[in-house]
């Protein structure tokens, strides 16, 4: 099993989150973590970048669905990117796709905060 970590850089207004490894239930506290030092810090424009991650579990996705509501309740968001097909599909499942944007490259992921598609 590949560890869990989170790397994260700050580009202007956004943060990224680079995930690798394993995110689950043993894990999943770890991006809570990192997603309540991001509210704390007031930084609500967040892109999260898969591309190491290798496995995510019911409770990794949770977390996403846990924190979203308040990232939105103060004009942020959080944008994916760099999914492999095998976590893409996970997503896709369970209906992501319809509630985050999720595009393959981290650049047009910040994008998005500065030049929403037109719907």
């Amino acid at each position: 099993m590949d560890a869990f970590s989170i790397d994260r850089v700050n580009k202007n207004d956004c943060s990224i989150l680079y995930l690798n490894g394993f995110l689950d239930a043993h894990t999943a506290p770890d991006l809570e973590n990192e997603l309540e030092k991001l509210i704390a810090e007031e930084r609500f424009r967040i892109v999260v970048n898969f591309k190491n991650l290798t496995y995510i579990s019911s409770a990794g996705l949770g977390v996403f669905m846990g924190y979203i509501e308040t990232i939105r309740d103060h004009g942020g968001d959080i944008k994916m990117c760099s999914m492999s097909p095998k976590i893409f599909r996970v997503f896709d499942l369970l209906g992501f796709p319809t509630l985050y944007d999720i595009v393959q490259e981290e650049d047009r992921a910040i994008e998005l905060f500065f030049k929403p598609e037109q719907k």
